[in-house]
């Protein structure tokens, strides 16, 4: 697999369906009639015992684009992002990023795939306990096989360019929330993967530090030019943040717009709703 034809990748997802059950696949084209017919998730899951994750969502995300998720609980939004390095396999449809079918790889180009090409955040910050800051900074390249001063150092480069200097021996239990997140941003972007995954990256965080982690990642994402994919519940982090928004409702794609046009434009009484608790923006 030459990975260098997906290094400014276009990530597509078309008719990306998924369900959780029993033999989703030879039960989903059901499902999806049900849904049609305007069934709810909720009616759904009581009547067949199956729960909707996605329906038939298509769309592109661009090379360098700032791509922000948003929706209520359990409206789909982590489950499209975990398709992207398939943490989650579509029922139906496909997920691509470049040329590539990520569900068609086999579980040593995943491997790969996923090591080279696609960085994650977490809410929870993920950092490994026993280890200091600068080995929780090197540790992706650590199990790419890089030699443990190589990783170090290019760790030490990150710890600065994160704020952190003076921290590199620190334990994640002595760090704010707000460092700590800091130190888990520096550890997705050291392998210089060229998609960010960042699943509710700043929900943890106070008001305060969560707005300046939006600035730093703005910051960042403007410098290196990766494609960056945000999941928020927040409105006013998503029209601050984001260079376009999927709002996504019970599974499906409700609008996909800039936030300028989603403003102007709203889909439909939910997406005003929505777009007017991000007017607040100072």
């Amino acid at each position: 697999m030459n990975w260098n034809e997906i290094s400014s990748p276009t990530i597509t997802f078309e008719r990306a369906s998924v369900l959780f059950g029993p033999s989703p696949e030879k039960n989903c084209p059901n499902i999806l009639e049900l849904m049609r017919q305007g069934q709810s998730k909720d009616n759904i899951r009581k009547s067949t015992g199956y729960t909707i994750g996605l329906i038939e969502v298509s769309l592109t995300i661009d090379p360098g684009e700032m791509f922000v998720v948003m929706g209520l609980s359990g409206s789909g939004k982590s489950t499209l992002l975990r398709l992207i390095n398939r943490l989650i396999t579509p029922t139906m449809g496909t997920t691509r990023v470049g040329q590539i079918d990520v569900a068609a790889l086999n579980q040593g180009d995943l491997l790969a795939f996923r090591r080279q090409n696609v960085s994650m955040v977490f809410q929870s910050f993920g950092l490994l306990p026993h280890r200091n800051v600068t080995d929780n900074i090197a540790f992706p390249l650590r199990v790419q096989g890089y030699a443990r001063s190589s990783a170090r150092a290019r760790a030490a480069g990150w710890i600065e360019r994160v704020g952190l200097v003076g921290y590199g021996n620190a334990m994640p239990s002595e760090l704010s929330s707000g460092m700590q997140q800091r130190v888990g941003l520096a550890r997705a972007l050291v392998t210089g993967a060229p998609i960010l995954l960042m699943d509710e990256p700043f929900g943890a965080l106070d008001p305060l530090t969560r707005r300046a982690m939006q600035q730093e990642l703005k910051a960042l994402q403007r410098d290196l030019g990766k494609t960056v994919v945000l999941i928020t519940h927040d409105p006013m982090e998503a029209f601050n943040l984001a260079d376009r928004i999927a709002l996504l409702r019970e599974g499906q794609l409700v609008q996909l717009a800039a936030p300028e046009v989603m403003a102007a434009a709203p889909a439909d009484e939910e997406v005003s709703a929505f777009v007017s608790a991000a007017r607040d923006l100072p």
